[in-house]
């Protein structure tokens, strides 16, 4: 299990300098990636976004990258450009003036003699953008793992919670109908005492039955014990993102116990039902967060 939550920081070496990418990811539905660049590349913002999108599933993934020191290439003279320069001015010299010094300082006043590669200049950048981000995203897995086992932890420890609960109705439900058997036992016998009548024991077993199907909860307990078991599964086995299996079985066991909720309405269940809620609710907080 891996967890939405995560920070890396990826740095790639350029020209004298360093190019730094870091990456912030949040829970999110789907995977959104948001990538803020210096004006002078940001035309790689999408391909810092493609890097991004090829190793992170699902959050919220804010992205950012700064230099540090010397990055830019340090421009170099064109010797053959500044050779042929030199060789015209002495040419125009030897015909105007032949006697007058020609220092070569004058070539400092000649544009374009100094030169950056950048074509070479540009794939360095394309190159450590890429080592960067790949770098960062690979730190933010290691978080996103690290953070995952401590919430497969705390879902474990809350669907032992939950099985404790569910094990606690099983036992309380038979009760339950017994002692509305008797009460219903009772009331009758109250009401019919002074009118010196007595009851069908056939129609008020019949009534009973009724009732006792009316309340009855097993296939909600059941399925709500399936569910358990397989987000159990989920948190311990499972190498694939499950945030959203998780979501839909927790979706489900919060729909079970609203069913147990309604069918039985009885003040020694009803606070075992409002921890089974609670319990699930707890859980739904967590899921948010589970890539």
């Amino acid at each position: 299990m891996r967890s939405m939550t995560g920070y890396g920081s990826g740095r790639a070496a350029l020209g004298e300098g360093h190019v730094v990418i870091e990456v912030r990811a949040v829970n999110h539905r789907f995977l959104d990636v948001r990538v803020r660049l210096p004006s002078r590349i940001q035309s790689r913002a999408p391909a810092v976004e493609r890097v991004i999108r090829a190793r992170l599933a699902r959050g919220r993934v804010d992205v950012s990258a700064r230099f540090e020191g010397q990055t830019l290439p340090q421009p170099m003279l064109d010797i053959n450009r500044a050779r042929s320069v030199y060789q015209e001015l002495m040419a125009l010299r030897d015909e105007l003036a032949p006697t007058e010094p020609l220092p070569l300082a004058l070539l400092s006043a000649v544009p374009d003699l100094f030169v950056v590669n950048r074509d070479s200049d540009e794939r360095a950048l394309d190159t450590s953008l890429e080592r960067a981000a790949v770098a960062a995203c690979e730190a933010v897995a290691a978080m996103r793992a690290k953070e995952g086992e401590a919430l497969a932890a705390e879902l474990r420890g809350q669907l032992a919670e939950l099985e404790e609960t569910l094990a606690a109705l099983k036992t309380a439900l038979p009760e339950l109908v017994e002692s509305r058997r008797s009460r219903l036992r009772d009331r009758l016998d109250a009401l019919l005492a002074n009118a010196k009548a007595s009851v069908d024991a056939a129609r008020l077993e019949q009534e009973v039955a009724i009732l006792a199907e009316r309340s009855d909860v097993t296939e909600e307990l059941v399925r709500l014990e399936s569910h358990r078991t397989q987000m159990l599964e989920l948190t311990e086995n499972s190498n694939a993102p499950v945030g959203k299996r998780i979501d839909f079985l927790l979706q489900e066991m919060s729909r079970e116990a609203n069913t147990i909720g309604s069918k039985v309405q009885d003040g020694t269940i009803t606070p075992r039902v409002i921890a089974l809620k609670a319990c699930i609710e707890q859980m739904r907080e967590q899921a948010q967060n589970v890539l």
